[in-house]
């Protein structure tokens, strides 16, 4: 990452890290295997048999309290439509609570999902116990409950609580949210668009809020709503059994932020590191970056791709296993790399909430090799596609053009005389531009026939370089013809990684060049045509 800010510091306002999006599901310990459901309803609350009507009545006890809490605070409470963005629609509710100044509940979604519960059966043998029953895991629709809430300290939050046993609860935090949050509480200025932060008074103490979001912050709150909202127990029944919650990692992103101060070389730049990342991030590169040596056993995905997530916005993703790094720009402000995970075992790491910490660390070391990697690609003269492009022959319709080579002699004998021929050329004739071509360079036309030049225009032509002037048959560069002339008369001379570089956003960094025999040459030369324009300048 330190790479990555060198080489475009004096383009970059400010870079910052933090923890984006954190998906936690709270385990009921107390609850959770089936012995403890069988002992809680026949020791605890001394029912002899287990049915399912018993489990339905806490459910129907839970779904019915819900209610009343709508009802008692005047919080919406609505069935999810099939296909309705939940966070889209709850968000005037959520305005109205920031323009109150307010924090709690406010929306209440009601899902018909698959959640975890338990399927009741009878022993196929009888037993000396004529009410055991078996109790075993299964997975079925029911009632899942979505509190929309506006935390004091983590801003935004999102908690799931399943209606039936054994009460799973899921939870989606954002540490934008928490770090908007702290500033606003230590009354520092800042800028913040949906989900990133442009502008701020204080970097370092907006860096600072974001390391502050730790496992006892996140715990406090959680289990602070987890007692408002989850099911209900009686003070006899918690104290016979235990009924604290565990909190497990399920899904984690980690952002690296690259505010840029003008939103020119936003796009240039992921352009070029989507080209770079898609021939460049080969197997091998990816699980250096990861920090694994790649085996035959790896199991998951191993691959990078581009999806376009909506029209003009793309997403650069390279997958490994069930983690992936992705790259996208937004609102032409900001470049976000981000490493997301959907198992933390990939890495090593436990899933635990106190671990949080230790995927920090880990996440950022990672993010760190992609953002260098990046550097190390984009830090050079001769590393662009355009000259590639020329060189592959294009189709437009049923017409086959030829590519332009930078080692074709007679397209640059032809370019630098429709170049130097100034607006003069754009009224000449094909037999015109021959003599002159032949003229220039004292060549015969047995070197350099009529058809030969008019097969090298027709190339130029289907390559846009060259425009006829309406119906007569007399030609002139375009715009694009006349920077592609330029350029390819740089290289013919020898001269193209210096004087070119001009064309760039930036100089490369020679501290941190590849290692590279041709880009130290293109090196020593930026030096020597620095120090000619120095030596003129004091003159």
């Amino acid at each position: 990452m330190e790479r990555f800010t060198r080489l475009f510091g004096d383009l970059l306002t400010f870079v910052y890290h933090c923890f984006d999006r954190i998906v936690i599901h709270g385990y009921l310990s107390g609850l959770s295997r089936p012995e403890q459901v069988v002992y809680f309803l026949r020791e605890v609350l001394e029912i002899p048999v287990v049915s399912k009507d018993v489990l339905s009545q806490r459910t129907d006890d839970y779904r019915n309290w819900v209610e009343a809490y709508a009802w008692n605070h005047k919080i919406p409470i609505e069935w999810a439509e099939k296909g309705l963005r939940k966070e889209d629609h709850v968000l005037p509710a959520l305005h109205r609570m920031e323009k109150r100044d307010a924090f709690g509940v406010y929306f209440i979604f009601k899902s018909m999902e698959q959640g975890r519960t338990f399927r009741i059966s009878v022993p196929k043998f009888a037993t000396q116990d004529p009410n055991h029953r078996i109790l075993a895991h299964q997975r079925s629709r029911f009632t899942h409950y979505y509190f929309y809430i506006r935390d004091e300290v983590l801003g935004p939050i999102i908690v799931r609580v399943a209606s039936f046993f054994p009460f799973h609860a899921t939870y989606w935090l954002n540490g934008h949210s928490f770090i908007e949050r702290e500033l606003e509480r230590a009354g520092i200025g800042f800028h913040k668009n949906d989900n990133a932060f442009l502008a701020a008074d204080d970097v370092a103490a907006l860096q600072a809020a974001a390391d502050r979001l730790s496992p006892a912050v996140i715990r406090q709150q959680l289990d602070y709503w987890t007692l408002i909202l989850g099911p209900k127990f009686s003070k006899k029944e918690r104290g016979q059994i235990n009924l604290s919650r565990f909190y497990a990692i399920t899904q984690i992103e980690y952002c690296r932020n690259f505010i840029f101060k003008r939103h020119f070389p936003i796009h240039k730049i992921f352009e070029r590191s989507c080209e770079i990342g898609l021939w460049r991030l080969t197997a091998n590169r990816i699980s250096e970056i990861f920090g694994v040596r790649l085996n035959k056993r790896l199991r998951g995905k191993l691959a990078t791709v581009i999806d376009q997530i909506e029209h003009g916005h793309h997403v650069f993703r390279a997958y490994w296993k069930n983690a992936f790094l992705k790259q996208y720009e937004k609102f032409s402000r900001f470049l976000r790399n981000e490493l997301c995970s959907n198992n933390l075992r990939d890495f090593g790491l436990k899933k635990g909430l106190d671990h949080l910490d230790a995927v920090r660390k880990r996440f950022q070391i990672i993010t760190d090799h992609f953002a260098g990697f990046q550097a190390e690609c984009l830090n050079v003269h001769v590393d662009f596609p355009l000259l590639q492009r020329l060189a592959l022959p294009i189709t437009i319709g049923s017409v086959r053009y030829p590519g332009i080579k930078i080692h074709d002699a007679r397209i640059i004998r032809l370019l630098e005389v429709l170049l130097h021929g100034g607006n003069t050329v754009g009224g000449w004739t094909a037999k015109q531009i021959h003599q002159a071509v032949l003229t220039t360079f004292q060549l015969s036309p047995k070197l350099y026939g009529l058809n030969q030049l008019r097969y090298d225009l027709r190339k130029l032509k289907g390559h846009g370089l060259l425009q006829r002037d309406g119906s007569r048959y007399a030609y002139q560069l375009t715009t694009k013809g006349v920077q592609i002339a330029l350029l390819l008369l740089f290289f013919h001379k020898r001269l193209c990684g210096p004087l070119a570089n001009s064309r760039f956003h930036h100089q490369p960094d020679p501290a941190h060049r590849p290692k590279s025999k041709l880009e130290t040459a293109y090196h020593k030369a930026d030096k020597a045509i620095q120090d000619i324009v120095d030596l003129l300048a004091v003159a």
